[in-house]
């Protein structure tokens, strides 16, 4: 039922944004002539690898430039955060706001990669440094969005992003996914102080 439920949001949604992702390319070319789409290699269901996509919201060759960040970064677990990221795009602060930016995720959920909602997809190097309580998180599927998404995002600690993420692999259920998917929309129209960085 929630692979049904994914599979035609995901392709509703699709139509729905159509317009946004017009808008999104013609700016996202328009301000550096770089790629469109970002593709990242993920951890997925089980530990399984997959490429995750999205609008690219940074210069070209921002991953390569992580290394010289590393003493900014606002994290205290594996993950990697920087509120004022120096290689965030006029337009991809925009499109990051507003979660606009993972829209090309919808089609990794038609695909099978992803779901709706579930633990955001973690890189590989910080799945490499999880603990055996964080691998738990890999249970099931990764989301577009989930319980820390609509919980404080990167402003909550890595800790309290973990909990989350191990309730919703204790708790998960359709009226569950119902409100982290109703709580998203409302965010994305309604941005302020959401963590979204």
């Amino acid at each position: 039922m929630k692979r049904l439920v994914d599979i035609i949001r995901s392709a509703v949604a699709i139509v729905i944004f159509s317009p946004f992702c017009v808008y999104i390319i013609y700016k996202i070319k328009n301000e550096d002539g770089g790629p469109i789409l970002y593709k990242q290699e993920r951890i997925g269901l089980n530990g399984r690898p997959f490429m995750m996509w999205k609008f690219r919201s940074m210069v070209v060759g921002a991953h390569a430039m992580k290394d010289t960040l590393l003493d900014k970064n606002e994290s205290d677990g594996p993950t990697f955060k920087i509120k004022d990221d120096p290689r965030i795009t006029e337009i991809g602060q925009w499109i990051r706001k507003h979660s606009l930016d993972e829209i090309p995720q919808f089609f990794n959920i038609v695909k099978g990669d992803m779901s709706l909602v579930g633990p955001r997809p973690a890189l590989p190097e910080e799945v490499a440094a999880y603990s055996k309580r964080d691998r738990a998180r890999l249970k099931v599927m990764p989301g577009l969005t989930g319980l820390w998404q609509v919980g404080g995002r990167s402003n909550l600690t890595y800790e309290e992003m973990i909990d989350l993420d191990l309730q919703y692999v204790r708790h998960q259920g359709l009226l569950m996914d119902i409100k982290i998917m109703l709580l998203t929309i409302w965010q994305m129209f309604y941005p302020r102080d959401s963590g979204a960085y």
